[in-house]
């Protein structure tokens, strides 16, 4: 096993030990063991993390049947730094820059030492080397959310010529479904919603046509589009806006969505963050941080609670560590 010297054996992070609210049950502990790494596994000296809905949603309980044991120390998107590596490891070697959604299933045991920490290991598998053009901080929003975009819309056989709506543009899986439907896949048309202050936004993504949803009802435009991608838990609605053969798809599952909507749940997957590569190292997708981020780590559970607001753009990303 290849590894830095110099890598103390306890950390800071971020821990709960109960279920409940994040901004109640969160609480930064000193002396946390760095994890030990199987021998797929890299450790990683984390420089930024990503906040995601799952994780308040993981913290509330929502899917505890299926959760790694308590205490946990949340956090899925990370971007750092190679530190040790496994014996099976091929792809990276000590001092790799990498970044990756630690957590393979989100749902199902993930990971009890997550991102928000000093310190979090992950399989090879499941990371890849970061965008040279991308900074740590960049870098950390991407991977949940950008791989979210690309396999929703694979899954629904999304492709060149095709017409999308976006429920929720600006948000952090939204902000990334527009780019990878135009750049990636090839969108003939992109509509999306938002408020009234963020349909700039979603025209400089690439949206043909921004929807501000406090004044007009999506559901009720003569035009209708080939995919409806739901990220924002209006499935009902928006299945009046696909076309006869239309599909939609959706990642927001509690409450259940409606049975005719497919409901989606990534798989985290370094090969697709390689694949999206030379779409990022080009500047064509690029990551969207909320104008709050990054946060520095001592306020991680401010962060939380600015995220539950609903009212992020793009990303929260907390930095530096610690």
């Amino acid at each position: 096993m290849a590894s830095t010297p110099s890598i103390p054996s306890h950390m800071k992070a971020w821990v709960y030990s109960e279920y409940g609210n994040t901004e109640e049950i969160l609480k930064f502990d000193p002396n946390v063991p760095i994890p030990d790494i199987k021998e797929d596994q890299v450790l990683i000296k984390v420089v930024a993390a990503a906040l995601n809905p799952v994780d308040y949603k993981r913290a509330l309980g929502y899917f505890k049947n299926n959760d790694s044991p308590l205490p946990t120390v949340p956090g899925y998107d990370v971007a750092g730094v190679v530190v040790r590596v496994g014996s099976h490891v091929r792809k990276f070697k000590v001092g790799d820059e990498v970044y990756g959604d630690i957590n393979e299933h989100a749902t199902n045991s993930p990971k009890t030492i997550g991102s928000l920490a000093e310190y979090t290991a992950a399989e090879e598998k499941l990371l890849a080397h970061k965008p040279s053009n991308l900074s740590f901080i960049e870098a950390a929003g991407l991977p949940l959310a950008i791989i979210t975009a690309y396999q929703g819309l694979e899954r629904v056989e999304f492709s060149a010529g095709k017409s999308i709506l976006v429920l929720g543009g600006a948000g952090g899986v939204g902000s990334l479904i527009i780019q990878v439907a135009k750049h990636v896949f090839g969108a003939s048309r992109i509509a999306a919603t938002s408020s009234t202050a963020k349909l700039e936004l979603l025209r400089n993504l690439g949206a043909d046509l921004p929807i501000d949803y406090t004044k007009e009802n999506f559901e009720e435009l003569a035009e209708k589009f080939d995919v409806v991608y739901d990220t924002v838990g209006q499935s009902e609605k928006a299945l009046k806006a696909v076309k006869e053969s239309g599909k939609v798809v959706t990642i927001v599952l509690v409450p259940l969505p409606t049975p005719s909507a497919i409901p989606f749940i990534l798989t985290s997957d370094g090969a697709v963050l390689e694949k999206l590569q030379p779409h990022l190292e080009s500047g064509k997708v690029k990551p969207v941080l909320d104008p709050k981020s990054p946060s520095p780590f001592s306020h991680t559970a401010e962060a939380f609670a600015y995220l539950k607001t609903e009212r992020a753009i793009g990303k929260v990303v907390i930095h530096p560590i610690p």
